[in-house]
């Protein structure tokens, strides 16, 4: 059986994946290992740990790479942590291929560890165009990587452009959309039952009009993270909304906007609304699918919202140029641009859906070409 290593170092790495392990851990050619790391094992990011094991699956490994401080330094110091712990894994558990996901630190030092150690790389969501640092490292994981899973058309141009081999480039969508495809066809459950017995804050009567804001840090621009959430939470509470609040990653900048969210509730304006550390899945994509708009900067606007039909407001330019439906609204960090976009989204109310991302099935295609690809290590450019 081919092994393939699957690295989780985030709650957005796991959603990421999630349908791909579960085609691996099912196919009769595959063998899952998984390594989980970074945020995904602290219970200040939600311990996402947890529910790896509550889905099933069983961690072959756990490893701490993350330096505390979410600083660019300290994020440089994070990625190094885990080019030295990984290959120590990597040697234990002799993987047959190494899949990473997306465009995280944790990506990188994933990413040129297997390199190194001639393991063939698969990597989902290249080819993408967006804000911060996370682009140069999507393209720089590329660039290294053997077997290429993009999620819609534009992304796999681009890598082809980059001088990969066409044949390797496949074309499968995005894994999150397979979650979101399940999701949206499962029975209803109640979300306040789901919710209110985590997080703090005020509970929420969802009969009525509610605003979803994920916004994460901007790498590029580092200590402007607190003011950018003060502003995003002013604008909804000038508009008297109700909000579900989610933490932001752990990427640089992280601490700057947890202490604008404290200050917030310290200053006691944090009426109607209610913060979560973290969601499972499931919860996350019925709020998406409920809330009167989703704001902030999260991809899952772009992805999920595309294909939910959700309005969205898209803050600020952590999502710079990434494909997108539309339903999807661009302001920047002004309150009154932000309000009004609100205002608009809600009076428009949800959108069609937009397949961009995938059609449901890419956890499937992912495992069946693992099973039967063969690469060369040794990577020469095409152009």
């Amino acid at each position: 059986m081919k092994k393939i290593c699957v690295v989780i170092g985030s709650r957005a790495n796991y959603s990421s994946i999630k349908s791909a392990m579960r085609a691996i851990y099912k196919h009769p050619d595959l063998d899952l290992q998984i390594i989980v790391g970074a945020s995904a094992i602290l219970d200040r990011y939600g311990a996402v740990i947890n529910l790896i094991e509550e889905d099933g699956f069983t961690a072959s490994a756990r490893v701490h790479m993350l330096i505390e401080g979410e600083t660019p330094a300290t994020m440089a110091k994070s990625t190094g942590l885990g080019l030295l712990e990984l290959p120590t894994l990597f040697e234990q558990m002799k993987p047959d291929v190494v899949l990473t996901v997306g465009d995280r630190f944790e990506t990188m030092a994933t990413t040129l560890a297997a390199a190194y150690m001639n393991i063939p790389v698969a990597h989902t969501m290249g080819g993408e165009v967006s804000g911060t640092i996370d682009e140069s490292i999507r393209h720089a994981v590329t660039k290294f990587a053997h077997i290429h899973f993009p999620a819609c058309e534009g992304a796999r141009e681009r890598i082809i452009r980059l001088g990969e081999m066409p044949k390797h480039v496949h074309m499968v969508g995005c894994p999150r959309i397979d979650l979101v495809a399940d999701i949206l066809n499962a029975p209803e459950i109640s979300l306040e039952s789901a919710l209110f017995d985590r997080g703090v804050g005020e509970m929420l009567n969802f009969d009525h009009p509610f605003v979803l804001v994920s916004q994460h840090p901007v790498t590029t621009e580092y200590g402007a993270g607190e003011a950018q959430i003060t502003m995003t939470l002013e604008a909804i509470r000038e508009l008297d909304l109700p909000a579900i609040v989610l933490w932001p990653n752990a990427d640089a900048g992280s601490d700057d906007i947890a202490r604008g969210i404290r200050k917030w509730r310290e200053r006691k304006l944090d009426r109607y609304m209610h913060f979560f550390k973290n969601l499972p899945i499931e919860t996350y994509v019925r709020l998406m699918r409920k809330a009167a708009c989703l704001v902030g900067n999260s991809s899952s606007g772009i992805r999920e919202g595309a294909f939910i039909g959700t309005p969205v407001v898209n803050i600020g330019t952590r999502q710079t140029a990434r494909d997108r439906g539309s339903n999807v609204l661009d302001v920047p960090h002004s309150k009154y641009e932000i309000k009004a976009a609100i205002a608009q989204q809600m009076n428009h109310g949800p959108y069609a859906m937009e397949p961009i991302y995938g059609d449901g099935r890419a956890g499937q295609r992912i495992a069946e070409i693992l099973s039967t690809e063969e690469v060369d290590v040794q990577k020469c450019i095409t152009y």
